[in-house]
């Protein structure tokens, strides 16, 4: 169990997709994208989501990831956050989103 001071240092935040790349040097498939946080601003994150979405299907589309994670190096690419999915063992991740449009940047609390 963890305390709610602990989990409140957990900043997961809503971010619309604005750039997807395809990144050939990941070991298990993934994307490249770029994440608009509004006034946290934009941040670049290596996601494992290839199978369910395809690039178009990702552009434009709202996310929630942790922003205040340490950033972490994939291959020659830099992650400076942790974009959000349900994971269930060997399925392909399913994205959390929100269920409407809301404004870039907001804390999920």
């Amino acid at each position: 169990m963890i305390s709610w001071q602990e989990f409140e240092k957990v900043e997961l935040r809503v971010g619309t997709i604005i750039g997807v790349n395809d990144f050939p040097k990941a070991r298990i498939p993934a994307y490249k994208l770029k994440i608009d946080f509004g006034e946290l601003g934009i941040k670049q994150s290596s996601a494992q989501i290839t199978e369910l979405y395809s690039k178009e299907d990702l552009l434009r589309k709202q996310i929630i990831a942790v922003v205040n994670f340490p950033k972490k190096q994939i291959a020659d690419f830099m992650s400076e956050c942790l974009v959000t999915g349900v994971v269930d063992g060997n399925e392909p991740v399913v994205l959390l989103h929100p269920e409407r449009a809301v404004k870039n940047g907001l804390r999920i609390g």
